[in-house]
């Protein structure tokens, strides 16, 4: 009897047993700064649940070397399997995506996908004005022997393809998941969810000197969203969005400048500011860029005090849209200044500072159309003759009024003084 309950509880144990959790999360875009916190807190997230791994889905052009670094280091010391797999169909682990991949424990792709291209970029290359090509030469060199290294340490440690992991830095080569498979470059092809849970369960990896085995047959999977800071992170360190801010910026404090008081535009001014410059922080900009952005800004407003006959104008708006197509380079972050979104604000800011500015103007030298000042000037009619004066009726009112010369009932006059209540006139034929 004993021998039949010990088979039956042998029986039932694995139905029994709690299911294994699997961490999930989605990584788009380029990689910068709110990827790596993303990873990172992912990874945190993972030990609590006391998940059996991390299955990151990846759809990178690349993006900041600081931040892949980084994701590495987290997933290279991860106490769990970080599985990368590059999805949906149409995906790509572009540049920095290739490091990542070859850095995982598991590397997976979906057919239709692709891998590559991974040669470091520099924004701004250093040059010397003497023997300016050695010295950009050498900093290539260094730059590429160091990607080099850095990826074939990635390929020995995950026994991955190094041949092909140098070619993908040094020539730039791109494969596709079929070829990458064959290659040895990734370990599975997966077209979706379920064909990539029942391909890993029974693997065995490596974590920390020690084989685990993979059990993904019923497992749970979690999805797990990002919070706010990290969002918010990723949504100012889009390349348009700390543009726009760096912008507004610009514009709220020059207005608050030119018209004190307005409080409005100082405040968004200041908010976006410091925004904008804490994204700046963040990721590298071209302070080439930066300056032609102020000095454009610059023309169109002197076009505003001073008529250059439109070639302050028109030469502000194209040192604006310059820099502002040089202030992120693509390459290094894996995206820039979307170019409509430069030639909206190039022309919306031309227009504004030459048509709406001298409107502004204009109206501030105006002539004053209210008080004291208006009433000077102005036309009025007597309307009754008393012993201390006269009253004559002027916009549409009953006035006191004084005069050194005689004046009768229904005659036109104009207003030469105002003092307090009473009107100094004077007859129109004087």
């Amino acid at each position: 009897m004993k021998k039949l309950f010990l088979l039956l509880f042998l029986t039932l144990l694995p139905l029994l047993a709690a299911p294994s959790t699997i961490l999930e999360l989605e990584i788009k875009g380029a990689i910068g700064p709110a990827s790596s916190e993303y990873l990172k807190s992912a990874i945190a997230e993972a030990l609590h649940k006391n998940a059996q791994m991390v299955l990151v889905k990846l759809d990178t052009p690349g993006g900041l070397s600081d931040s892949m670094h980084e994701m590495i280091q987290d997933i290279t010391n991860s106490p769990m399997p970080v599985i990368m797999y590059v999805s949906p169909k149409g995906a790509r682990a572009a540049s920095a995506g290739t490091y990542l991949l070859y850095a995982s424990h598991v590397a997976v792709m979906a057919s239709g996908t692709n891998l590559g291209a991974a040669t470091p970029v520099s924004l701004m290359p250093t040059t010397n004005v003497t023997g300016a090509n050695n010295q950009t030469t050498t900093l290539e060199k260094k730059a590429l022997n160091d990607a080099m290294a850095y990826i074939k340490s990635l390929a020995e440690l995950n026994d991955r393809n190094v041949s092909w992991a140098l070619d993908a830095v040094q020539k730039s080569k791109s494969i596709s998941a079929q070829d990458a498979l064959s290659k040895g470059v990734i370990d599975l092809i997966a077209d979706d969810m379920q064909e990539l849970l029942k391909k890993l369960d029974g693997r065995v990896v490596k974590i920390a000197d020690k084989m685990i085995t993979l059990n993904t047959k019923n497992a749970v999977i979690f999805n797990y969203e990002a919070d706010w800071k990290t969002n918010f992170l990723s949504v100012i360190t889009n390349p348009n969005i700390a543009y726009i801010f760096l912008l507004i910026a610009i514009y709220g404090i020059f207005f608050e400048l030119m018209n004190p008081g307005a409080v409005l535009p100082g405040v968004l001014g200041a908010i976006s500011g410091v925004i904008a410059l804490y994204a700046l922080n963040i990721i590298p900009f071209n302070y080439a860029g930066l300056l032609l952005i102020v000095l454009g800004i610059s023309f169109m407003i002197i076009e505003v005090f001073v008529s250059g006959f439109g070639i302050l104008g028109i030469g502000g708006v194209i040192s604006f849209a310059f820099g502002s197509v040089l202030l992120f380079d693509a390459d290094t972050l894996g995206n820039s200044v979307s170019i409509p979104l430069v030639v909206a604000f190039s022309l919306v800011s031309l227009a504004f500072f030459i048509l709406v500015m001298r409107l502004f103007l204009s109206s501030r030298s105006a002539k004053i159309v209210t008080g004291i000042e208006d009433m000077v000037g102005s036309l009025a009619e007597v309307v009754e003759v008393h012993e201390k004066g006269y009253h004559v009726l002027c916009h549409g009112e009953i006035w006191n009024a004084t005069s050194s010369s005689k004046l009768e009932v229904g005659q036109k006059v104009t207003v030469m003084e105002l003092s307090g209540l009473e009107l100094n006139v004077k007859s129109i034929k004087e």
